[in-house]
């Protein structure tokens, strides 16, 4: 019995194609052999893996595969349906012992009408060879994906941008488009292995992991920038230039300001295929580090207020 494709990658038969890529593209970085040199066991399951998606992967091969049209290798499988209940003797005029040109010949039992079967999907082309003359081509095959994980900063990703990287021996720059985020693939189109009889070379599916920032992070499409300011800047308020990942803004800070509250630059987050975010601007009043006896002579004069719902 053949291999279970849908259990080599981790997904049931009714796994739609998004999961389908998720779970591979999961599993050829970590079996991927750059960064299993010393396990030769992960190379063996790596290219396991890619030959099951090669078939899950493309809608026309799954559907052969769930129909046991191919089998787990892509090859055909099986005599199909409709065997009569006889078969005709005697060789034809191409000397083929079987009756059809490459394959028996047969006499149906509904129809009495003899019907050619060709069975060199079952047993190969060279044992038909034999009796006609003929060869036929091996069919062309598309070469093996390459799974990459990369690393990028995050204003890069944010921004876009390129970075260089080496496959096949070869310096390639990639292109990072902007608003990128964590775990997003790139697809390098006929950058993969070689194909095979002629067949198309694969492709290289880049997946991009964003670093993070000292003082951005992201929620959604939004960029967060928490903002110290200082208690006279809290109480009095004030024009901050801050950073954006666009570049610096000058923001105005209302007074009475307090810690928590927050503050929307429009526009100023990721922009990419889900659309344009915003940064938030995220206020942390800080207390004066150094002594201040006048700042104490103030306060001490100041009415108590119940700043607590406790």
């Amino acid at each position: 019995m053949g291999k279970d494709l849908y259990a080599i990658l981790g997904v049931t038969k009714t796994a739609g194609k998004s999961e389908i890529k998720s779970a591979y593209h999961k599993l050829a970085r970590k079996y991927h052999p750059d960064v299993n040199k010393d396990n030769p066991q992960a190379a063996e399951k790596f290219k396991e893996i890619s030959a099951a998606y090669d078939i899950l992967g493309d809608d026309t091969k799954r559907a052969k595969y769930d129909n046991n049209e191919i089998d787990s290798d892509g090859k055909p499988t099986g005599f199909g349906a409709g065997f009569g209940s006889g078969f005709g003797g005697g060789f034809n005029s191409s000397g083929n012992p079987f009756g059809g040109a490459n394959g028996f010949r047969y006499t149906s039992s509904a129809g009495g009408k003899g019907a050619d079967f060709d069975f060199s999907s079952l047993f190969g082309e060279d044992i038909f060879s034999a009796f006609s003359g003929s060869s036929r081509r091996p069919r062309a095959r598309k070469g093996e994906d390459i799974a990459y994980t990369m690393k990028i900063d995050f204003l890069t990703a944010a921004r876009g941008g390129t970075q260089q990287v080496t496959l096949n021996s070869k310096n390639i720059n990639v292109k990072i488009p902007a608003g990128t985020i964590d775990g997003q693939t790139i697809r390098l189109k006929g950058l993969g292995n070689p194909g095979h009889m002629g067949g198309e070379s694969g492709d290289v599916l880049i997946t991009l992991n964003v670093a993070k920032h000292p003082y951005f992070s992201l929620d959604g499409q939004n960029v967060i920038l928490e903002l110290p300011i200082s208690m006279k800047e809290a109480v009095l308020g004030a024009k901050i230039v801050v950073p954006t990942i666009d570049g610096s803004v000058a923001l105005k800070i209302p007074p009475y300001a307090g810690s928590g509250d927050k503050l929307r630059l429009k526009g100023k987050g990721l922009n990419n295929f889900k659309g344009v975010g915003d940064q938030i601007v995220v206020l942390k009043v800080m207390a004066p580090q150094n002594k201040n006896p006048d700042l104490e002579k103030v306060l001490a004069k100041m009415p108590d207020e119940n700043v607590r719902n406790f």
